[in-house]
């Protein structure tokens, strides 16, 4: 049963099939094969004109534009005329039509071909520079601070701000929500400070250094805290050199404040308050660590060992050693 568009075929080409195709075989005698075939596209080698620009010479064009990069069409078809250069005879409308086909048309790619194909000069092999890392042997060692704007909250005067302090030893963490009119204030970061202290103080260790942002909470009343409790304030000048603090205010954004908002229509600012509570819960009692200084260790149990003399550094900073000190 042929089908519908091979009958339209058939009576279109009825005329042309009968007149000037000849089967040779009784298969092609089909009704409808002869047609088919003649539908079929045939290949053809491209046609060499006689005028054409023989192929040695397109060769030669190419060369001399690539051994002379900043030389134009009409510069280069003046060129090969001499006889130095074997007096081949082309138009500047022939050199720009082979450069063209070859995607050499333009001085701009010529010198990029030629600066692609140039060997780059080979540096001198030195040895890479060692990673830099906070060191931070003990709790207490180094705490990094910093704030974190969280925005405007419904029916609620001012800016909500997170103020955060992180142990680089043992990645505890703390984190309080304010209100403040527009910036920071220092009252809390202050108070920050001493809520750290008594922490690290509750569990044997000290609060020895601090390093802070350039902000202007972290001065006056800040610098008046740490000269009281004895606290070296340390202050950076680039956000790598305060990375942990910078990281985990990443974590929290990521992790809590994202689906916080997701979940409320209309956050507060107590509802945020326990949201943040409930995650610093987590994130230092129950949350695994990956990272180079706890290798997998909580940071409750890192920042609870209570210091003991006898075991070396390296038995110290292991996290066999903290957790059977807990």
């Amino acid at each position: 049963m042929k089908s519908s568009w091979l009958k339209e075929v058939d009576s279109w080409l009825a005329p042309t099939a009968a007149t000037a195709v000849y089967p040779t075989d009784r298969a092609s005698r089909k009704p409808g094969a002869v047609h088919l075939q003649a539908l079929r596209p045939r290949e053809r080698r491209q046609p060499r004109m006689p005028n054409a620009i023989p192929e040695l010479v397109e060769r030669q064009v190419v060369a001399f534009a690539l051994g002379h990069p900043g030389f134009g069409p009409a510069r280069i078809a003046a060129e090969l005329a001499r006889p130095k250069w074997g007096a081949i005879s082309i138009s500047n409308n022939g050199v720009w039509r082979v450069l063209t086909r070859h995607g050499l048309n333009t001085r701009a790619k010529r010198l990029a071909l030629v600066a692609g194909h140039a060997a780059p000069p080979t540096p001198d092999h030195q040895r890479p520079l060692p990673e830099r890392h906070l060191e931070a042997e003990n709790p207490g060692d180094l705490v990094q601070f910093d704030c974190f704007r969280i925005g405007r909250l419904a029916k609620t005067p001012g800016v909500a701000w997170q103020y955060t302090a992180i142990d680089v030893a043992s990645s505890f963490t703390w984190a309080e929500i304010h209100i403040t009119p527009h910036n920071p204030s220092a009252k809390w970061t202050s108070q920050l400070a001493r809520t750290v202290a008594a922490d690290l103080a509750g569990h044997g260790w000290d609060l020895t250094r601090a390093t802070v942002d350039g902000g202007g909470e972290f001065k006056s009343d800040f610098a008046a805290t740490c000269a009281e409790l004895d606290i070296e304030r340390v202050q950076v000048h680039r956000p790598q050199t305060n990375g942990c603090v910078e990281r985990v205010q990443q974590t929290i954004l990521e992790e809590c404040w994202k689906p916080a908002f997701a979940r409320h229509l209309i956050p507060k600012a107590d509802g945020l308050r326990a949201d943040l509570a409930r995650y610093l819960r987590y994130y230092n009692t129950d949350r695994a660590h990956t990272g180079r200084n706890n290798r997998g260790a909580i940071p409750e149990r890192s920042s609870s060992a209570r210091p003991r003399c006898g075991p070396s550094r390296e038995q110290q900073a292991s996290p066999l050693h903290r957790d059977s000190t807990v």
